[in-house]
């Protein structure tokens, strides 16, 4: 991976503090988007990590997920899937819930999005604490998927988030 494209984009990032709420450091990556050479780069470290794999579907999260998940299938020109929150899809949806620090909250996918046995590589923006992938990764499977990796532009290492993924392979780019 190229090193160089690593260290412009982490230092790209920008730390927004006390949002959404006070102590929250945010990490606000429309820094990558809105440059043209970091967004490709982006995208770049994606497809090096994938390059050489057979994949037949990327899933994205909604809703920084779809940026680059799509961006990706589109260059190794295999399907894309949306995950996305409840009451969003227009078809015929398998649902999943999980906890929020608040609460719960539920996530969709359609039925027919993934074949039996299809490869899959689920791409998001951030590894947190883990829930919304874990959910996505329980849907792949309920759907017949098969996930080769679980990819995330960053990870915050410290709130574990890739215990909850366990047994899948999971891949950061940018850690903090």
């Amino acid at each position: 991976m190229a090193t160089d494209h690593i260290q412009k984009l982490q230092k790209a990032v920008r730390d927004v503090p006390d949002f959404p709420k006070p102590g929250i450091i945010f990490k606000d990556i429309t820094t990558l988007l809105s440059d043209g050479e970091l967004f490709k780069n982006t995208i770049d470290i994606f497809l090096e990590a994938n390059a050489g794999r057979h994949i037949d579907k990327i899933v994205g999260i909604d809703a920084r997920g779809f940026i680059f998940g799509a961006a990706v299938a589109y260059q190794l020109g295999v399907g894309f899937v949306p995950v996305r929150k409840k009451g969003k899809l227009p078809y015929t949806t398998e649902s999943m819930s999980y906890t929020l620090e608040y609460g719960e909250a539920v996530i969709e996918m359609h039925v027919d999005a993934i074949g039996k046995g299809e490869k899959v590589v689920l791409i998001d923006d951030l590894l947190a604490t883990g829930g919304t992938a874990a959910a996505a990764v329980k849907l792949i499977e309920k759907i017949g998927g098969e996930l080769i990796e679980a990819q995330f532009l960053i990870e915050l290492e410290f709130l574990h988030g890739r215990e909850k993924l366990a047994p899948f392979p999971v891949r950061s780019f940018l850690k903090y």
